[in-house]
């Protein structure tokens, strides 16, 4: 069953989130996935949300998310992000059906 990672941020600095973001896109391959969607937030219909982008990243299953978000790779990009983004990480199962 497909796995997705809901990413939520507000960007401090432009310049270092890129580099950031460009660096994580790539670890995500190796463990089959895929950017689906990343924008900006339009607007709130309903209820809160402070973050100002969003991004949606596609896994073959919740393993293959997991052993994406515990790789060394991905781990060594954390501290790189600190103080650039305020950063909400959620993982979803595809919906049944």
């Amino acid at each position: 069953m497909a796995a997705f990672l809901i990413a939520h941020a507000t960007i401090h600095d432009p310049e270092a989130y890129a580099a950031y973001s460009a660096a994580a896109t790539e670890t995500i391959e190796p463990y089959g996935g895929s950017l689906t969607i990343r924008g900006a937030v339009n607007e709130v219909l309903e209820g809160a949300h402070d973050y100002k982008v969003m991004a949606v990243i596609s896994f073959p299953d919740q393993a293959s998310l997991k052993a994406w978000y515990a790789s060394d790779a991905y781990q060594a990009l954390i501290p790189t992000r600190e103080g650039v983004a305020d950063i909400t990480l959620i993982a979803y199962d595809e919906p049944p059906g």
